[in-house]
Order: C-alpha cells, then structure tokens, then sequence
C-alpha cells in the first residue's frame, strides 16, 4: 500500500531526463528510485527506445517494475517471478508506412529514412546514412525496398529544409491519426509509430494490469513524445528544466536539469515531506 500523498505509480522517461547528457545515470538517482520502490510505488521507464535496447534501458532504470518502450508500443511487467512478460507489441505494417512516405515526400521533398525492424539485442537500424544521427554504431545502410520488406516498431525520417518541429506540424497535416502516430523526441527526426501508440496508452496497458487510475499517477519528462502521457496523467506532470518548450507550457511542475538529477531531487523531495 502507498503511503497517504503519494502518487500510486510514478513514469519517467529516460533519455534529456533520467539519463543525464553523459548518458550516466547517477548513483543518487538510482537510491532514489529503489526508495521509492521500497515505499510501495510502482516505477515505470517510460521511453522512445526499441526493445532491442532493452538491456541498456534496465541498467539505465534498474529498479522499473515495467518498461514502455519504443513510445508505447512495447510494454514489459518485468515485477512477474517468472521472467519478464510482454503485455503490448504493436508493428506498423510495411504497406502503411511505403503509402505514408510516399505522401509526405509528395509534399515536403526527399526524406531520409530510417527504419526500426528488429527487437533482437543491439540490432542496428536500417535506412539511409545521415551525419546528424547520433547513433551511428547502431545503423545499417540499407535500401528503401530493404527496409520496406517486412513490418516496423517504428520509422524515422527528417528533410534536409525543414526543422523537425516543422517537419512534424506539416506530417500531421498529412497524415491521419488513424494511420500512424507522428512524434519527436529530440533526435532531429519524426517518429512514425503504429497507430494508437504513445506513450498515455502503454502506460494505460500497466496502469490497468495494476488498478491505477491516471489521476494517481506522476510522470516526468522532457520531449513532445512525452505529451500524451503528460495530458492523460493527473498526480503531476514534472518537466525537467531543459525540456522541451511545448511540454514546459503544459507541465505542472519544472524540476531541475537532467544533468543536476531533476528527477531524484523532485522524488527525494517528495518522500521527505
């Protein structure tokens, strides 16, 4: 049972959050989280990262009960004895996504293409090269066709005239909902994901395996992909202090830097009230 003001579940992304601009997550933050655990509330990793990252991602948030990952289409109950369960694995299928970068080249001009189609350890992604991508010993150039050949966790894509907050504003013009889900979350690419999937309705999947409703649930992050689970949480929403304009105008809280532990300092706070 939760101690009385405590939220009943608390989600954090990880990446300009948790993980500091050193990717390092420090040993306060990682004391922090294994107390709020001990004080019987449930952590959430709550991240844009595939499942082939998953490893890296549980030594990032050791003490996460469950992780949303690839902005909510993979979820994990890692708290099972047994062994981690997967309750959520949502693809975008291969005929959606070729339909959907035909239409937005039609309109902005030549993309450049990435693809995440493997959840295996470490896999790469695929696509076309590009300098800005800050993950190059993770990708694979491959064709357009190659990477079109099979279902995706996701796809990402930028122009070479648009900035991504541009490029985004003009995708969702073009794209329904309904089709695919378009989001950034910092990387100078939009995200293409499956339809549905964000990160309010992966953690909608653990909130009800666990009976929490969203108003008890507390979230911190620092992109426009963290936005939905900013509207669909209600305990608070804490944006850390370099977050991203969009999500600062929407957050209740600002805590500070990622790079001074905002997110641990906010919970030390909160357990020493």
């Amino acid at each position: 049972m939760t101690r009385p003001g405590l939220p009943k579940l608390i989600a954090t992304d990880l990446d300009g959050t948790l993980v500091r601009s050193d990717d390092t997550v420090s040993a306060y933050t990682h004391q922090v989280l294994d107390r709020i655990r001990a004080a019987g509330i449930p952590v959430v990793g709550a991240t844009g990262r595939g499942p082939r990252l998953t490893e890296l991602t549980r030594n990032d948030i050791r003490a996460a009960d469950f992780l949303v990952m690839a902005g909510g289409g993979r979820v994990v109950d890692q708290s099972d004895p047994s062994g981690p369960v997967v309750l959520r694995d949502e693809r975008l299928s291969s005929e959606m996504l070729a339909t959907l970068l035909a239409e937005l080249e039609a309109a902005v001009g030549p993309l450049t293409v990435m693809v995440e189609a493997s959840d295996e350890h470490d896999a790469p992604l695929w696509g076309d090269y590009h300098p800005a991508w800050p993950y190059q010993d993770r990708f694979e150039v491959r064709s357009r066709e190659e990477c079109l050949a099979g279902d995706v966790i996701k796809a990402f894509a930028r122009t070479a005239d648009h900035h991504v907050d541009e490029l985004l504003a003009a995708a969702r013009e073009i794209v329904p909902g309904h089709l695919a889900t378009l989001t950034q979350a910092g990387l100078g690419f939009i995200e293409i994901c499956p339809p549905g999937v964000d990160k309010a309705t992966g953690l909608s999947v653990v909130a009800q395996s666990l009976g929490v409703d969203p108003a008890e649930v507390l979230v911190f992050g620092d992109m426009p992909n963290d936005l939905p689970m900013f509207e669909w949480a209600g305990w608070s929403r804490v944006a850390v202090a370099n977050a991203h304009a969009t999500l600062r105008a929407v957050a209740d809280e600002i805590t500070l830097r990622n790079d001074d532990d905002g997110v641990a300092v906010y919970l030390d706070r909160l357990l020493s009230r």
